[in-house]
């Protein structure tokens, strides 16, 4: 066997593997979406029917007679919005600072920003809630998007990696012209780093649309919900149809789906480059 030969028996064994795995990830998936499509009755069929015949379109819009999703959804982007603009400004301005101002202590306080990402959310839980409380932000949307504005140990550390990969020399010419640090931040590192913040859009818009706890903890009007509060009150209410349970479940993760699609080439390229220097 010739190397040409051995190198293409390698790849089509790799891509074999890969499509196999990714075949045995995505089967809950397709399974959540054939479910959805069915009526009770073709559901707890064995064995199983992959392809439902017939196909029951009106699942999905009677998910809507039954919970009011489209309010859980305008909440859950109010969220979503404010989370995504704190996050980049805060995150952003502050891993410039780490990675270009010179100031005493400064690796001190970059080694303690980053010491936080060991501390699990269950341990300042409790702590949180009782600040929150105190000043009055219990059932509002403030506990869950204002800290977003007070930046994240693990975007800071992304953007901190990504802003050291950039040439001084463009930083020191914006100087000699006369620019402000902030005005090189603004003008000339952010551009640069469209990579790293939308791996930073991505990884927030997933973490708070799959939230529940922080919800669960601060929201207690149903107005106020978000989906992933409201699916699990449609679980409780409505739990016995399957076939509306899973459309509601389909509905809800399709927008992750579709944002991951769309942003895998950015997504992946700003995890690469924020390992290229330390």
């Amino acid at each position: 066997m010739n190397k040409s030969t051995r190198i293409l028996l390698d790849k089509l064994l790799r891509h074999l593997i890969l499509i196999m795995v990714g075949i045995f990830f995505a089967l809950p998936l397709v399974w959540m979406v054939s479910t959805s499509l069915k009526s009770n009755r073709q559901i707890f069929v064995f064995p199983p029917q992959w392809i439902p015949k017939p196909v029951i379109w009106r699942n999905y819009p009677d998910v809507f007679d039954y919970a009011p999703f489209l309010l859980y959804f305008k909440n859950t982007m109010i969220i979503e919005v404010a989370c995504i603009l704190g996050t980049l400004l805060s995150s952003s301005l502050v891993a410039y600072g780490f990675s270009r101002l010179n100031a005493p202590g400064k690796d001190f306080l970059f080694i303690l920003m980053l010491s936080t990402m060991m501390l699990p959310y269950q341990v300042w839980m409790i702590p949180l809630y009782v600040l929150f409380t105190k000043i009055g932000w219990v059932n509002t949307f403030y506990p869950l998007t204002i800290p977003a504005f007070f930046g994240n140990a693990l975007y800071i550390f992304l953007l901190r990696q990504f802003f050291l990969t950039i040439p001084k020399e463009l930083e020191d010419a914006a100087r000699l012209d006369g620019c402000s640090y902030f005005r090189i931040y603004w003008q000339i590192m952010l551009p640069l780093t469209k990579p790293a913040l939308a791996t930073v859009v991505i990884f927030t818009f997933m973490g708070v649309w799959n939230d529940f706890l922080g919800p669960l903890l601060y929201l207690q009007e149903p107005e106020k919900y978000t989906l992933a509060i409201g699916l699990q009150v449609f679980l409780t209410q409505h739990g016995a149809d399957w076939g509306l349970l899973m459309a509601a479940s389909t509905m809800i993760v399709l927008p992750v789906i579709v944002t991951f699609f769309f942003t895998q080439k950015q997504f992946i390229q700003g995890i690469v480059l924020t390992g290229l220097k330390g």
